[in-house]
């Protein structure tokens, strides 16, 4: 099918991706105000796929990030190795006392009818301090990159991290890679730095530059701006309301060939209603609905990005690319952390319509 474009089929990476590396504390099901211990778990929306893609899917992937030189950053250069991406970082010296710091996001897993709980702690962040001229990028996508990533979370962290990801884009477009971006819109992150308006004004520019949009109907309205009916006024399965904003967006950003997103409906936490659907240059896509018992959400929506970016760099057909990004967000949701635990093998077979049976 033709999606508007042409990736490049071939590249010293597969895939690249530029965002901020986290630590992500994880209690487990006991609520932070309880915990007396939690695991570790190291993320970051734009290096998940990063990971997601190297691990599971096996292509060569990098991620240009900021790296502290003090031992939290030696623990997330040792699991950015572990999941085979390249590491492209500009390095900053911890001062001992304040930073600059590798943020972290405090996220426990909730149960049953109590929700989980996201807070951050993102002062003095090192990836906030990323600036246009700290990646020379005519140099890195001239190595031959096929795909480049980035999201809504890195672009709400400071002014320089806007500006740093628009030069990103731009250099990715004049080198003919393919660019995609998640909106991931998070209102506590947007609202120390400006609120709705600035978000629209910074996102607007950075869409500007994109081919691939990953983004529900809500990401849409608050994060871009656009007319919507209320959000949650419709089932969260139907994607009606979704594919209906989809003339504005491409009306808006002609360059736009692809939005997808993942479809949720939450019975409690661990019980989703899970599916997914893309518009491909003028044509819908959809994946089948899964009921999940849900171990811990967290990645969920990037492990689905990352199965669907597969498909496309594979040269899938759009409607097996959206079955493997929904069979990879599905199967995503039942390992604790942010990155996989699945092997492509199990994404294949629960894509093809596999079941949970025991594998002998």
């Amino acid at each position: 099918m033709n999606l508007g474009f042409k990736i490049p089929e071939k590249g010293t990476l597969d895939f690249l991706s530029l965002g901020a590396l986290v630590t992500r504390l994880d209690p487990g099901i006991i609520p932070f105000r309880k915990a007396t211990e939690v695991a570790i778990h190291v993320s970051g929306g734009e290096f998940n796929v990063a990971a997601n893609l190297s691990d599971c899917f096996k292509l060569n992937t990098g991620v240009a990030s900021a790296m502290v030189d003090y031992p939290i950053g030696d623990l997330v250069a040792e699991r950015v190795r572990a999941m085979g991406v390249k590491p492209i970082y500009k390095h900053f010296e911890h001062d001992g006392t304040r930073g600059p710091n590798i943020a972290t996001v405090y996220s426990d897993q909730g149960f049953g009818v109590r929700a989980p709980v996201v807070f951050y702690n993102r002062c003095n962040e090192a990836a906030a301090l990323l600036k246009p001229g700290d990646f020379d990028w005519k140099a890195i996508f001239g190595q031959g990159v096929r795909w480049f990533h980035s999201g809504g979370i890195f672009s709400a962290l400071s002014e320089s991290t806007a500006e740093t990801l628009i030069e990103a884009l731009k250099a990715a477009r004049a080198a003919g890679v393919i660019c995609s971006f998640d909106l991931n819109y998070r209102e506590k992150l947007w609202k120390t730095v400006g609120g709705a308006k600035r978000a629209h004004e910074v996102l607007g520019k950075i869409v500007e530059n994109v081919d691939v949009l990953v983004g529900n109907e809500e990401d849409l309205q608050k994060g871009l701006g656009f007319e919507g009916p209320e959000v949650g006024a419709s089932s969260k399965l139907d994607p009606s309301v979704f594919l209906g904003m989809i003339d504005q967006v491409v009306k808006r950003y002609p360059n736009i060939k692809i939005v997808a997103t993942t479809l949720r409906e939450v019975h409690n936490t661990n019980h989703h209603s899970w599916s997914a659907v893309a518009w491909v240059n003028g044509k819908t896509v959809n994946a089948p609905t899964a009921e999940l018992k849900v171990l811990d959400r967290v990645g969920g929506g990037d492990g689905f990005a990352a199965g669907f970016i597969y498909g496309l760099l594979s040269g899938q057909e759009p409607e097996e690319a959206i079955k493997l990004g929904w069979a990879h967000g599905a199967l995503m949701t039942t390992f604790p952390g942010d990155t996989t635990m699945a092997t492509l093998d199990q994404v294949k077979a629960f894509a093809s319509g596999g079941s949970a049976r025991i594998q002998r």
